[in-house]
């Protein structure tokens, strides 16, 4: 039985990914700084030689939200290439290549370390998921309207469907880039929201590329938003 390790794996995704892998009995290492069994340290490279050892795939998943991310893939690929070259499959996001984030950026240039690397390599390119959209809408809960950008139609993706595509990656072959994953709808980003929205228009080469739709990509998953909010705990009152 083949062996993976899971990077992020405490994550939004990396939890989803964990959890599948798990019910169908093929349980993951999971590379943790401090808890757990498997310790691993992306950032110096400490304890990956280990965390690697006998690993058949490996599903990064670990994100710094930063600059620090080509970092610690550059120490993921020295430790795989000492280890046996194992299959690693990556998720990035969709638009990494047309959106001049400096977080797409730095996707992007992961993107190309894993395509150079020498490892037998999958990336898979995901929309926004469902999370993130949410998160735009809660942090202005406290203003009387929303606030968002004019023009801008998201298609967000349920974490569940991303790591279900990834554990297929994972059992087979390298196919260098995977095609893209997208949620199930497009939408204008208002037509999420609960309440009234205000659209700003905003200038600049990012918003010209989501107003383009760089960010959009085939209708792969199937969660929706609606039934990724009516999985959610809800919050306590009082």
């Amino acid at each position: 039985m083949d062996t993976t390790l899971v990077t992020g794996g405490t994550g939004t995704l990396g939890r989803a990914v964990v959890e599948r892998l798990t019910e169908r009995g093929t349980p993951p290492r999971v590379l943790s700084r401090s808890t757990g069994e498997v310790r691993g340290d992306l950032r110096t490279g400490a304890g990956l030689d280990a965390a690697l050892s006998g690993v058949d795939t490996v599903i990064h998943c670990a994100t710094a939200l930063g600059r620090h991310d080509l970092t610690h893939a550059r120490n993921l690929v020295d430790a795989a290439l000492r280890a046996g070259r194992p299959h690693v499959v990556f998720v990035s996001i969709v638009g990494v290549d047309a959106i001049p984030l400096p977080y797409y950026r730095t996707k992007l240039a992961v993107e190309h370390l894993l395509a150079t690397s020498g490892l037998p390599w999958t990336t898979l390119r995901a929309t926004q998921f469902h999370d993130l959209v949410l998160r735009l809408f809660t942090v202005q809960r406290r203003l009387p309207v929303l606030l968002v950008p004019a023009g801008l139609r998201v298609q967000p993706v349920d974490v569940r469907d991303v790591a279900g595509r990834l554990v297929e990656l994972a059992d087979g072959p390298a196919v260098g880039r995977a095609e893209d994953f997208g949620g199930p709808q497009v939408r204008p980003v208002e037509d999420f929201a609960d309440r009234r929205a205000l659209r700003i228009p905003l200038p600049g080469a990012v918003m010209r590329g989501y107003r383009c739709g760089a960010n959009l990509g085939p209708a792969r998953g199937v969660i929706t938003f609606e039934e990724f909010l009516a999985t959610r705990p809800r919050p306590r009152r009082g």
